[in-house]
């Protein structure tokens, strides 16, 4: 049985395309066969740090968008990560609602999990409201709270929008933020996850000792949070 993982959040800057090379390092690393699809058209991230294992989907065409659940289908040992750019959710439900896929998707035993990625805004908490309106139980759930702003989700524990999603057997992990001039070394070195663990002597900046070793630190965290929550 297959799983299609979803990684959105709508708004911008919040971390979706962080949590999906990292969800596709963690299925590196653990021997997860997986299929990749970005929808991001100017600078998808799964395309250029994982390339070998992902190909470019168009969020406004069907025929493009019907690929993730023929692929599904046809390669049930296969998990299937779909990176989903800022501002890609109406054409992603304009597509789900009128092609039957949550139906089709049940009947085939086929998953659908959408990890929803957060800051800590109240924007961020209207959009999850909004979402979980729209598909209910038909989807499962998974908030991860990125830290990239602010380690309190205060406006989200105390908006009820939490408990609601709990209320649909919802997961919760928490996204450390890592060290800026780090993450900065990576994008600007192409680094995989794995690479920028690992040292590296052909960089003109590489990452330092310690550096590494809180890259290592950072992962070791983030792949025991998505340890919790299977993939």
């Amino acid at each position: 049985m297959s799983t299609i993982h979803f990684v959105g959040g709508e708004k911008g800057g919040v971390g979706k395309s962080v949590v999906a090379r990292l969800l596709a390092q963690y299925m590196i690393d653990h021997n997860l066969p997986f299929i990749g699809f970005d929808t991001d058209k100017s600078h998808g991230s799964l395309l250029r740090f994982y390339s070998d294992y992902a190909a470019q989907t168009i969020i406004d065409d069907y025929e493009s968008l019907d690929a993730i659940i023929e692929t599904a289908n046809a390669q049930p040992e296969q998990r299937i990560l779909v990176d989903l750019a800022a501002q890609t959710h109406q054409p992603l439900a304009r597509w789900l609602n009128e092609s039957g896929v949550l139906e089709l998707a049940e009947e085939l035993g086929i998953n659908i999990c959408y990890w929803n990625v957060m800051d800590s805004g109240k924007d961020c908490v209207d959009l999850l409201d909004k979402l979980l309106t729209q598909f209910g139980t038909h989807l499962n759930y998974v908030l991860v709270q990125n830290q990239v702003r602010d380690e309190q989700f205060n406006i989200l524990e105390h908006s009820g929008v939490k408990d609601r999603a709990l209320a649909f057997d919802a997961k919760v992990m928490t996204l450390k933020r890592l060290h800026s001039p780090v993450m900065t070394k990576v994008d600007s070195n192409s680094y995989s996850f794995w690479a920028a663990k690992n040292k590296d002597t052909e960089s003109l900046h590489p990452l330092g000792l310690l550096e590494r070793q809180r890259m290592k630190m950072w992962l070791n965290h983030a792949y025991h949070e998505i340890a919790s929550i299977g993939v």
